[in-house]
């Protein structure tokens, strides 16, 4: 999936109280997060969509747009965004994606089940994908984690021949590759 293009989609989604439709050309442009998750009205995943939109704000104004999806309604995403505190802080899209194309799109649906695992995609302005995460039912994952992921992919895109070591943070150093560094590092 890394260095491939989104594919094309059309959706219904609720943000800000308003139903709206998207298609991948929404998404160019501009850097975008997909961000995957199996069910509303569910355990784990208002933890992480609460998460995501506490960093909301900060990622936008990184020129980063949010996608969060599921194969339930937008119908549905409405009814929780109005029932749930928690929810109820989100401000970027909620795609309803009943007929699991963005979710087979980006090869995250279970078989069988009709959900979408745990998966986490930064696309770039160009639609392609520079980073995934997908992780098991029960692991929630972390959007400070993901604004350090954001941070390092926009700097290397923005520095061509930098590259960031393991637990970079922006203002740290970067790595130049290089022959000179083979066997030093």
């Amino acid at each position: 999936m890394i260095n491939t293009q989104i594919k094309p989609f059309n959706a219904t989604a609720f943000k800000e109280g308003e139903f709206v439709e998207i298609s991948e050309k929404d998404v160019l442009g501009k850097w975008a997060v997909f961000f995957f998750y199996p069910a509303d009205f569910t355990f784990v995943c208002p933890t992480e969509l609460e998460d995501l939109a506490s960093k909301y704000e900060e990622l936008q104004s990184m020129g980063v747009e949010v996608f969060s999806v599921s194969t339930d309604t937008h119908f549905c995403h409405k009814a929780w965004h109005d029932t749930s505190e928690a929810i109820g802080k989100i401000n970027y899209y909620m795609v309803g994606d009943q007929t699991a194309t963005i979710t087979n799109n980006f090869g995250v649906l279970r078989e069988g089940q009709g959900l979408a695992d745990r998966a986490t995609f930064l696309i770039d302005p160009e639609g392609t994908i520079q980073a995934m995460e997908i992780t098991a039912e029960g692991i929630g994952r972390d959007a400070e984690d993901l604004m350090r992921k954001v941070k390092a992919a926009q700097y290397v895109a923005a520095h061509p021949g930098e590259v960031c070591p393991a637990k970079w943070k922006e203002g740290e150093a970067t790595l130049a590759p290089s022959l000179d560094l083979v066997g030093k590092i």
